[in-house]
């Protein structure tokens, strides 16, 4: 059987499931209607659909209370609505080191308008929280905290428990682009306030459709104000949610997708071992800079490399055209962690792995690297 040579999952998942193409298929040749708007058979199912998806959904993070749970076209959009709506006024935001600009762009040009700046927590050398001292960094004047679960860079986990106790009173956003659909999430439990993802990373489902949770819906104001097919009789969106985030025909072709690939999820081809020892193996390769969590139990399965003596774009190339393997090079629209991990401004080449890789396909991988760095 052929290797699966794409490692390119943290920007986006594939393959899919067979299931995900099916589903959203079914729907624009069968089902077709829309949501939440109309009373016969076809605009119901689609209904019952959209809200299985929300239920699923909440369920798979810890939610009590699917209506919190926002459909968006993705996290990035999420992230927005939280950040347009909480920074009005001069204060602080603490940030982890590792965020993606999905939250360093609207930060600084929100952050611009309202007097509102951004600090970085401490941290260890990898961009790992220390819980310990988040305490040190919060004040009256602390609007919220941000932090992104895993790494999109060097695959760090972020102990978010332990930074939600730390913080009291601050709220928190988290960023679960890259961990929900491999690492447990409990917003309930963990007393999370927002929470932004997308489908099209690990939970394997179509782009353009994630979304928003969210604790308290009357404390925000919605990013985008239309027709929601409830309170009609008003020009004010309403005041509840999901209906109050959730102006226009949301993406239901893309809901049918993702609640495929939530029905159906795929099991993971390779062990925990296994990808331990696909990093190891990387590790002991000469000169090789392997970016990881300094401890292997704060480790996701994305992680990236640079060599001193090879442009990563070059070793990138490279490897596309010599052994067909896909990656990313570059700055992974993470400038900040990048200047974290000491890797800006040349970037690094990402390897993101996914539950379809294999034993053999890493074996392929770590062949293939080292016949590109000897050559």
């Amino acid at each position: 059987m052929a290797n699966l040579t794409y490692f390119d999952n943290a920007a986006t998942s594939f393959p899919k499931p067979p299931a995900v193409a099916a589903a959203m298929t079914r729907y624009l040749d069968e089902v077709g209607g829309p949501y939440g708007r109309s009373a016969y058979s076809r605009a119901l199912e689609v209904s019952r659909t959209v809200e299985a998806a929300r239920d699923s959904l909440a369920k798979k993070i810890g939610a009590g209370r699917a209506e919190n749970l926002v459909f968006a076209p993705n996290a990035t959009y999420a992230i927005n609505l939280v950040l347009r709506g909480l920074l009005t006024r001069p204060g602080r935001v603490l940030i982890s080191p590792l965020e993606h600009n999905a939250v360093m762009r609207p930060l600084a040009t929100l952050g611009a308008r309202c007097g509102a700046t951004f600090e970085v927590l401490p941290h260890f050398s990898d961009g790992r929280i220390d819980p310990e001292r988040v305490a040190e960094k919060v004040g009256d004047d602390t609007l919220l905290a941000v932090i992104n679960h895993q790494s999109n860079v060097n695959g760090v986990i972020q102990p978010i428990a332990e930074i939600r106790q730390r913080l009291g009173q601050v709220p928190l956003m988290v960023d679960a682009s890259q961990s929900l659909g491999v690492l447990p999430l409990r917003v309930d439990d963990w007393q999370l306030d927002y929470l932004a993802f997308t489908g099209h990373k690990a939970l394997l489902g179509p782009t353009g459709i994630g979304g928003l949770f969210l604790r308290d819906a009357a404390a925000m104001e919605p990013l985008i104000y239309g027709g929601t097919g409830s309170a009609s009789e008003h020009f004010a969106m309403p005041d509840f949610a999901p209906d109050r985030f959730e102006a226009g025909t949301p993406n239901i072709v893309g809901i049918y997708g993702l609640l495929a690939a939530l029905r159906e999820p795929e099991f993971c081809r390779h062990s925990r071992e296994e990808y331990r020892r696909f990093m190891e193996e990387l590790k002991a390769v000469p000169k090789l800079q392997v970016l990881c969590a300094d401890s292997f139990e704060q480790q996701g399965e994305v992680f990236s490399l640079r060599h001193p003596e090879v442009d990563s774009a070059l070793l990138g190339q490279k490897m596309f055209t010599d052994y067909a393997i896909e990656t990313r090079v570059g700055l992974h629209c993470a400038p900040l962690a990048h200047r974290t991990l000491g890797t800006y401004p040349a970037g690094a080449l990402r390897v993101g792995v996914s539950r379809y890789h294999q034993a053999a396909d890493f074996a392929f991988f770590v062949r293939a690297l080292k016949d590109c760095l000897n050559r």
